[in-house]
Order: C-alpha cells, then structure tokens, then sequence
C-alpha cells in the first residue's frame, strides 16, 4: 500500500515483483492510494485545480524534474504509466483498489490509469471520492477513517 508517491510506487514494485522469485511469498493486492502521476500533455484535471491544499502544478512539475533520470520528460514510465507501458506485464498484476479525491489535480491521470489495469484484465476496486484534495486524510480525521475503512474491506475480501 502506498499513497501519492508511495501509490506510485507500489505499481511500479509490484511490476518488479513480477520477474522476483518471490517463492515464499504471495502479493494479492496492491492498494494504491492517490498515486502521484504526471505527464507531458496537461490534463483538465492540471489545468482546472488551482486550489489544491496540499499541491500546485508547479510542485508536482518540480519534484518530477528532481526525480526523474536526467534527460527524462514527464512520460517516462515511472511518471506517466499510461504511455509506453508493457501491457503482458501489466496483466499479471494482482487485484489493485485505485483510490481517487475528485478535487486532486491528478485525478485524470488516476482515472486514466486505473482504465489502463481494467483493459489489460487486471481486477480494479475504484474508490472515488467528490471534491477532497490530495492527502486530505493527512489533516481530515473522517477522510482518514473512510481510508482505514477502505484499506479494511479491501483486505478482507
């Protein structure tokens, strides 16, 4: 499980985890909570969210060119998965529950990418939530609980 970034990174360790002898172990589920997606091309979701509490464009602009490889643009994979992805890989991913805030300014990439698990066969728990913020469970203590709630019903059933 992981949210905003650390959503980014559970696709991207569960993808790694796919060529893993992991004999021991058995991944059933990724949660991937508000994953911190970006790309090239401006989204709507980009362009009509100037009233994030937790991000501005020009942040998530800032932390990609921080941390992508250098040379690298926003659609390189680790950024933009929707664009150039492999999908016999994507695949064989286990169930994932994508959980999107309407009010995000990535909640187009979100969308889009959880499109992208369901067309290649993978089992998508979508949450959607209207109007919160990106990591609005960090300040919202009721945010907070329907997460837990969510994190829960997923992992039981």
């Amino acid at each position: 499980m992981g949210t905003s970034a650390g959503g980014n990174l559970v696709y991207n360790a569960g993808l790694h985890a796919l060529d893993l002898d992991l004999e021991s172990v058995m991944i059933v589920g990724l949660i991937i909570d508000q994953p911190f997606f970006g790309g090239v091309e401006r989204t709507q979701g980009e362009i009509g969210v100037v009233d994030d509490r937790s991000l501005s464009l020009a942040g998530t602009d800032l932390m990609w060119s921080l941390a992508l490889p250098l040379g690298c643009d926003r659609d390189h994979e680790y950024c933009n998965p929707v664009v150039g992805q492999h999908h016999e890989k994507i695949e064989r991913l286990p169930a994932c529950m994508i959980r999107v805030n309407g009010g995000d300014l990535m909640v187009d990439r979100q969308k889009d990418f959880a499109n992208l698990l369901e067309s290649c066969g993978v089992q998508v728990t979508r949450k959607f939530y209207e109007g919160a913020c990106h990591g609005v469970e960090v300040f919202d203590p009721e945010k907070a609980q329907i997460l837990y709630n969510d994190v829960k019903n997923f992992v039981l059933n």
